[in-house]
């Protein structure tokens, strides 16, 4: 994935290695099998640098690897069929955002469905323009504004995957806190929640509220995030934010129990039209 995140680049890479070790050869045999430099292989597969499907493709012939479905995961992991083929767009951005926030950006632009739990901000998928300033100027400090500008134009362009051919599938369980936490004062939090209600009404999104009466819940460990793509559940990522960086998680286990994890987190939470519901009540004052 030329411009993916680097965590894919690597997994690839140790897919690839594993291959090339497989099918008896060394970087160095490998290489001149598809015409390279030994150095190109090895960076491909420590995931120091990007590879284009097309190379891809030429390593998995050198090494006799036939099987369909496998060399379509290579080719997914490589930016080809795993994700919806969006622009590049954030790249504008570079000088503004670190490099695990453009990870996340890089896979949400990628991914078919997108399964997030909420506990304490609106996803940033649903943000208002003056939601997402309040929130970013919250959790940046010292911004300027020309920065500050920049990371809500980026927030805002996010957005655009919830209207892409096909769209992001949006599933998303809000904790009460969410809705309650009064961001940039009640005319913004209130423009915000009639958003929400908005959006619920998308065919691509799926809202639900965990209302405090819920009591405990598996969530109240932290938010994460699931992201799946077309065709394989073998690429899915869960990406689990803290104050400085990002943790992102491939293993199956991994991503099994979290999956199951929303799962339980929805069926605690309201049903679709409640949430609308409550999401309206306290819009209203409730």
């Amino acid at each position: 994935m030329q411009h993916g995140p680097a965590v894919r680049r690597r997994k690839l890479g140790a897919e690839l290695r594993a291959l090339r070790t497989g099918a008896g050869l060394t970087s160095g045999e490998a290489a001149r099998l598809v015409g390279w430099h030994q150095s190109k292989v090895s960076r491909i597969e420590t995931g120091a640098s990007g590879v284009k499907p097309a190379d891809v493709r030429l390593l998995l012939d050198a090494y006799g690897v036939a099987d369909p479905h496998f060399r379509e995961l290579l080719l997914a992991l490589a930016g080809s069929g795993g994700g919806q083929g969006r622009d590049h767009w954030w790249h504008a951005y570079r000088g503004v955002l670190p490099p695990t926030y453009r990870d996340f950006i890089s896979l949400e632009s990628q991914a078919s469905g997108m399964r997030t739990l909420e506990t304490s901000v609106v996803p940033g998928l649903l943000q208002t323009a003056e939601y997402a300033r309040a929130v970013t100027r919250a959790a940046v400090e010292g911004l300027d504004e020309e920065r500050l500008d920049a990371l809500v134009e980026v927030r805002l362009a996010r957005q655009d995957v919830l209207r892409s051919r096909p769209p992001l599938a949006l599933s998303a369980v809000l904790d009460e806190a969410v809705l309650r936490r009064e961001v940039g004062g009640p005319d913004v939090m209130h423009r915000q929640l009639r958003r929400l209600l908005e959006a619920a009404r998308l065919p691509q999104v799926r809202l639900q509220v965990l209302p405090f009466s819920a009591g405990a819940h598996i969530g109240v460990t932290g938010p994460f995030v699931i992201f799946s793509f077309s065709n394989t559940s073998d690429l899915d990522v869960v990406v689990l934010d803290h104050l400085t960086s990002s943790l992102y998680l491939e293993r199956k286990e991994d991503v099994g129990a979290y999956a199951e994890a929303f799962d339980a987190l929805r069926k605690n939470a309201l049903s679709l039209e409640e949430s609308l519901d409550y999401i309206a009540g306290i819009a209203d004052g409730g």
